[in-house]
């Protein structure tokens, strides 16, 4: 039997707080964060090393939150942050279950919860096997999580990021809305910015850009794609310079 091989060796999931909410109203889908756990675990036995950077608008969305309660832009964002947490112990929670390692770490100091956010130490966790989960962006109000995974993949030397959407890739317009949207397989950092695709926010992809850091848009939805494009399968988007 051909051993398989993966063709990243570090990588950042970033998961938005709606991809854990799945099916449910609100907050999260015991069955999608099942489902995403398990893959995670998967890749784990191929020997890659992994980190997560998580969304929390299942929970709460600071930009969205400060129109519907006319809560000050700033605060929003730090309760969007605080939601992110939320998900984090979850999702961790889930990973251990399934005998994978883990670490939380926060950009928001929380000793109860989780570890302080610190560049070498999270390093050190992955090389000893533990995938890391980043939680609390960046620690910043007005900077997305979108921006926090590129930040972060940045800072641990990560091969690529994965963006996991409800769609199989990027799209001219949203697939789910316009019959006619075109879906594009290869793009440029370049290609996305000048397109206003939305991939991941402008300062996420033009701190790819500057550091030609990879970005893989997929769809979340269809179990086993992260193993797929961990082992160099064509699927998604691919983003790169």
């Amino acid at each position: 039997m051909k051993k398989e091989k993966a063709v990243y060796k570090r990588v950042v999931l970033k998961l938005s707080g709606e991809a854990l909410q799945g099916r449910e109203a609100h907050g999260i889908d015991a069955r999608v964060l099942g489902s995403l756990a398990s893959q995670i675990a998967e890749v784990r036995r191929l020997g890659v090393e992994a980190a997560l950077v998580l969304g929390g608008g299942n929970i709460f969305r600071g930009s969205t939150g400060t129109k519907d309660f006319r809560i000050e832009r700033a605060v929003g964002d730090y309760m969007g942050m605080l939601a992110t947490v939320i998900n984090g112990l979850a999702f961790q929670d889930a990973l251990e279950k399934r005998g994978v390692a883990t670490r939380l770490m926060t950009a928001i100091e929380m000793h109860e919860v989780a570890e302080p956010y610190i560049r070498r130490r999270a390093m050190r966790h992955l090389e000893n096997g533990r995938v890391v989960i980043f939680v609390a962006g960046t620690g910043n109000p007005y900077f997305t999580t979108d921006t926090a995974a590129a930040l972060r993949a940045m800072e641990i030397g990560a091969d690529a990021i994965l963006k996991a959407t409800r769609v199989d890739g990027v799209y001219s317009a949203d697939p789910l809305k316009v019959k006619k949207a075109r879906k594009f397989s290869r793009l440029t950092h370049l290609d996305v910015l000048k397109k206003g695709l939305k991939v991941m926010d402008a300062t996420a992809v033009s701190l790819c850009m500057d550091n030609h850091l990879p970005i893989v848009v997929f769809d979340q939805t269809k179990p086993g794609n992260i193993k797929r494009i961990i082992l160099g399968e064509d699927i998604g988007t691919i983003v790169r310079s």
